[in-house]
């Protein structure tokens, strides 16, 4: 989707997206299997979900399971997995009773028989709320995503259903999984790493990148606080000049 003209004075992203890196550094640090890592990154999910409702974000967008991650040890994918269920069925009643809607995007059919349920039940439980919408990256690769999306928009094309004169940005989003979703005002990735591993290409074209060192079972509100608050002290452009943006805040509502 096209940004909106932002500066300083939108403290507060309305979309946050999260790489959440570091549960396996975390569990080996401490002499534990991999698995504790993934257990307690799932508990800092749920610590980081109650703060973006709290903080007034409407989207957050959590990099749960690439799909590059199914080349892991089968014993951890089963392990994410079957965590994915447990923690579905666990949270569910309470993303409803706080009015968080359930969303994901990737290609969630190869996940197994249980945990394609366990999703849908939850999604299905949460269509209708209408606070903090939860987006889940399951099997998820942004170049897949793209290439996916051309493939339906030459078909589309092949069928005369969509003319390719007229294709601009706005209408190429619609064949994206994010088609209903806003882009990312702020990714946050975790424990150190300083690149994007084919999350979301497209749609960070404009969007504030943040690293910090804290794995992401370390991951507080007060570090997500302090995200927020550089978020906060930057001027968002978009292209346009300091000058520009400044004229532009001073016009009348």
């Amino acid at each position: 989707m096209t940004p909106e003209t932002n500066n300083k004075s939108h403290s507060v992203p309305q979309h946050i997206a999260i790489i959440m890196d570091g549960n396996g550094r975390w569990a080996k640090a401490r002499g534990l299997d991999r698995t504790e890592g993934h257990r307690q990154g799932a508990e800092t999910v749920k610590t980081i979900v109650k703060a973006s409702a709290k903080a007034g974000v409407r989207y957050l967008t959590l990099f749960a399971f690439s799909t590059e991650n199914w080349k892991r040890p089968q014993y951890e994918v089963d392990a994410i997995m079957n965590l994915l269920v447990f923690m579905l069925e666990r949270e569910t009643p309470e993303l409803n009773r706080n009015n968080v809607k359930l969303l994901t995007i990737g290609d969630t059919s190869q996940l197994d028989k249980k945990a394609k349920e366990s999703l849908k039940n939850s999604i299905e439980t949460t269509a209708n709320n209408t606070g903090l919408h939860l987006v889940i990256a399951l099997n998820y690769g942004s170049r897949s995503e793209i290439l996916l999306a051309v493939k339906k928009l030459a078909d589309d094309v092949a069928n005369r259903k969509a003319n390719l004169d007229t294709i601009n940005e706005i209408n190429f989003t619609k064949y994206l999984y994010t088609h209903n979703i806003p882009d990312p005002d702020l990714l946050i990735r975790t424990s150190g790493e300083q690149r994007i591993s084919n999350f979301l290409l497209w749609q960070l074209a404009y969007t504030e990148l943040y690293f910090t060192s804290c794995t992401w079972p370390d991951f507080s509100e007060e570090e997500f606080s302090k995200a927020i608050t550089t978020f906060a002290s930057r001027e968002r452009r978009f292209g346009l000049t300091g000058e520009q943006i400044e004229k532009n805040n001073d016009k009348p509502i």
